[in-house]
């Protein structure tokens, strides 16, 4: 019996042991692969970078502010501005009176700095004619007679020490325009090559997209692919899905059949460890107990020998003769052997797996119920696929890029056409800016060199009309520089007034207000640039102008690299999700996935004879044994007696017996007795040990099988009950689930569709990038340079007023005078002329009078 439960537990064990796990039926992911649409690599980098020529440019911009603080106009107003400025509109009508006085109002300052401009330009050709005129007559410092001071220095200092200062402005306004001329000329050598990248920008946004389009079309068949997989490999997808239902209600009740086989193995282990103890002790003790039974024999026949009964020896005989019954053992192992086993029970362990194997079935029913419905479906996928290919086609985007190639082909055949003829214009420009330059080096030149003349050439000592010829130079300088800024200062003005107008009203009505989104916000006014639409941009594509695209919005996307799809709006026009939407054949593959009909009631979990055995053996009180009484039973000595103390004591009995045969013959039996103790007594106790440690183990996992066995019942009967009774439906509700993932991978396709299309498919990058170089062209290169022209050019005209003031006082100091004033120098010459007693010979330029004084004094 104990063999044949040993080969029971053997091979319910080798079948927990490979599946001792829970089973999981993990259902693949649904998540499709689509990819990424590949994007067009543009080349256009839009950066610009002043250099240090910007400080020049932030100066220019500082002075507009000042100019003109007024915010930019909205509106009306604007559109007024506008039409008033690029028609023929009657400003005076009523109506407009009020719009007119807000235009002059935003155009204060620079009307007050033209007016200024043109008082200038008026004024300073009739003062020079003046001050000819009155040169010419001996006036304005025109007589060349010039009264000492006494100041005469200091004074003389003064002038020269200004007018270098103001010469070093003039200077730096001169260089300032000089490099705003050049700057605006390499600047447009630059133009070519950064249009040039707008225009192949443009041609590959223009060819990417079709291929784009053509991708995303074409990523259907992945999805159906996908689909197609899964209705091809229905029964292990449907099967995995109702599996995966039915696992929170059924793998608990088998994987609690799996987690017996722990305690189930250990048992088994305790019980084979038993079982082989049991034997061991069979055979010892029966070993032992012929040995002790040969041993009273051979014992009680020494002890009848004559010697025991001679006086002192037969009271020691016979106290060894009593103690021969206890040779024996103590001891019953067989009562271990059949209190343990007789309440296991044989069981058919195999039968707890005919649950998974019939739930294994479950792939191969679906498989044969959904044969017919396969073709169905196919057809519906072509179908959808049909559906979406003719979306390419469809697409507004198409027409859009087709339009947009015709007139980006014909701006840039126009662009190559003109731009040399700019370059040609740019050179005369370049070509004037020089002139200019070189109008105010002149006068430079000249005041540099009447400085530098007249300060080197100057002779402190030496009277006004004694004055060397290199400081007469250097005076005579100083009034050709005074002449010449007469003659071109109101020329240089000329031009300042009209670049600062022109650069001035570009700079805050364009790139300032592109800067700031301004522009946009006024271009966006509704029906300022078409009085029929709302929004521009919306009437120029639809037929509804009140749709809310505005020019802010459409350049912040593609700024972001948007589609151009979602910057225009186009689903007003074409709607992806509509012409995508496959929820219509939702329908029709429901009703093909509704005739797939699984009948689960041939799943049986728990064989009836299986449950018998299994509730026999719960009733049959394993746990009742009292294993306690089984050990104490082990627990007890081998022998009645122990036998090293028996041998012992029988030595010191035999040593007490007159010496001869008698004595060795006990002596004998002690020493066998000990090796009986060794050889067998001290094996059986080792045994008994490891028995008694098999025993408290069986007890350890024996103690709650039974009821451990009862639940496992209780659980396979509820899960059998909920196949029984819910198995239609969760077929039904997983059929259901299914179709839902089906059409989950065309909603994700559609998803992505819509999410590409929108964000990817002809990301409008370029065209937000047209606008950021038309900014830099203009503004960056144009009118920055055109406003750092002016304004140095306008530094240098300005200060060309103290250069003339301070150039005439100073000429003055430096040139040689026809005429002065002696009053004072008459007399120191007398004082000296005395007292040498008029022998000087005089040398200078007045000779003959002092002679005739000397005459006259000294006869």
């Amino acid at each position: 019996m104990v063999r044949a439960v040993g080969m029971l537990l053997l091979m319910l064990c080798s079948r927990t042991g490979g599946k001792s796990q829970s089973r999981n039926y993990i259902i693949e992911p649904t998540e499709l692969n689509l990819g990424d649409v590949f994007a067009g690599e543009y080349e256009t980098n839009i950066f610009y970078d002043p250099g240090p020529i910007g400080i020049l440019f932030q100066m220019a911009r500082a002075f507009l502010a000042v100019v003109q603080p007024n915010p930019f106009p909205h509106g009306k107003y604007f559109r007024f501005f506008l039409y008033s400025t690029y028609s023929n509109l009657e400003i005076f009508q009523p109506q407009n009176v009020v719009l007119t006085l807000q235009i002059i109002y935003y155009e204060i300052g620079f009307i007050i700095c033209t007016i200024l401009g043109v008082v200038f330009v008026l004024l300073m050709p009739l003062l020079g004619l003046c001050f000819c005129l009155c040169r010419c007559c001996d006036n304005c410092g025109g007589e060349m007679h010039q009264r000492q001071k006494k100041n005469a220095d200091c004074r003389r200092s003064c002038f020269g020490t200004t007018l270098f200062f103001v010469t070093i402005i003039i200077t730096a306004g001169a260089l300032c325009t000089y490099a705003a001329n050049q700057n605006l000329t390499d600047q447009l050598k630059g133009v070519r090559k950064l249009v040039n990248s707008n225009f192949k920008d443009l041609h590959t946004f223009i060819n990417a997209t079709p291929s784009q389009i053509d991708y995303v079309i074409k990523q259907y068949n992945t999805t159906k692919n996908k689909a197609l997989a899964d209705v091809n490999n229905i029964g292990p997808v449907l099967s995995n899905m109702i599996k995966k239902r039915l696992a929170k209600d059924i793998y608990p009740a088998l994987d609690g059949v799996l987690h017996m086989s722990g305690t189930i193995k250990e048992t088994q282990e305790a019980l084979e460890n038993v079982s082989l103890s049991r034997d061991v002790l069979k055979d010892g003790t029966d070993k032992l107990s012929t040995s002790l039974t040969d041993l009273q024999t051979s014992l009680g026949d020494t002890l009848n020998d004559p010697t025991c009964r001679t006086p002192g020896s037969t009271e020691i005989c016979d106290s060894i003769r009593n103690t021969l019954p206890s040779l024996s053992i103590n001891a019953d192992f067989s009562k271990v052997r059949d209190a343990l086993f007789k309440y296991v029970n044989k069981l058919i362990m195999d039968l707890f797996w005919t649950g998974y194997a019939a739930l294994d079935k479950t792939e191969e029913m679906v498989q044969n119920e959904t044969k017919s419905i396969r073709k169905d479906v196919h057809d519906v996928l072509n179908r959808i696929g049909d559906v979406l290919a003719g979306i390419s086609n469809d697409l507004p985007i198409q027409n859009l890029l087709h339009s947009l190639t015709e007139y980006l082909e014909d701006f840039q055949s126009y662009f190559q056409q003109y731009y040399p003829l700019v370059e040609q214009y740019d050179f005369y420009r370049w070509l004037g800016g020089v002139a200019v330059c070189c109008s105010v080096s002149l006068i430079l030149a000249f005041n540099y060199l009447g400085l530098l003349f007249g300060s080197c050439g100057l002779d402190k000592h030496a009277s006004p009309t004694t004055r060397g010829c290199i400081s007469n130079t250097g005076g005579s300088l100083l009034m050709a520089g005074v002449g010449i800024s007469f003659i071109f200062s109101w020329l240089l003005m000329v031009v300042v007034v009209v670049t600062f107008i022109v650069g001035g009203n570009v700079e805050k009505l364009a790139c300032q207000a592109l800067k700031d989104n301004e522009l946009f916000k006024v271009l966006d006014t509704p029906y300022l640039l078409n009085s029929e639409w709302k929004y521009f941009i919306s009437g120029s594509l639809f037929s509804d102008s009140n749709i809310n695209i505005t020019f802010q919005s459409v350049y912040t996307k593609c700024h972001r690299k948007v589609g151009i799809y979602s910057a225009l709006q186009l689903e007003n026009l074409f709607s992806i999700e509509d012409q995508m939407n496959v929820s219509m054949y939702t329908s029709e593959l429901q009703a093909n996935l509704k005739n797939i009909n699984v009948d689960l009631s041939s799943i049986v979990l728990l064989d009836p004879e299986v449950k018998k055995s299994l509730q026999k053996f719960e009733k049959s009180g394993i746990d009742g044994i009292e294993f306690d009484a089984y050990i104490a039973e082990l627990r007890k000595t081998t022998t009645k007696v122990d036998l090293l103390t028996y041998a012992n004591q029988l030595d010191e009995k035999a040593e007490k017996l007159p010496r001869g045969a008698l004595e060795n013959a006990l002596k004998g039996h002690a020493n066998n007795i000990r090796k009986i103790h060794n050889d067998q007594v001290i094996p059986l106790e080792q045994t008994m040990t490891l028995m008694i440690q098999n025993i408290e183990r069986l007890q350890t996992t024996a103690s709650d099988l039974s009821v451990k066995v009862g639940n496992v019942v209780d659980s396979l009967e509820a899960a059998q009950s909920l196949i029984n009774n819910n198995g239609t439906s969760i077929v039904a509700q997983e059929a259901q689930q299914y179709l839902m993932r089906i059409m989950g991978y065309f909603q994700e396709y559609v998803e992505w569709s819509k999410d590409v299309i929108n964000n990817e498919v002809a990301d409008c990058k370029p065209i937000a990038n047209v606008v950021d170089t038309l900014d830099i062209v203009l503004c960056g290169f144009v009118v920055d340079s055109l406003n750092g022209f002016w304004f140095g050019l306008g530094c240098c005209s300005i200060f060309l007023i103290p250069s003339i003031i301070l150039a005439v006082k100073l000429a003055k100091f430096y040139r040689r005078m026809d005429t002065e004033d002696f009053s004072l120098i008459s007399v120191a010459f007398l004082n000296i002329i005395a007292t040498l007693d008029c022998k000087i010979s005089c040398t200078l330029h007045f000779e003959n009078f002092y002679h005739n004084i000397c005459l006259f004094i000294v006869p």
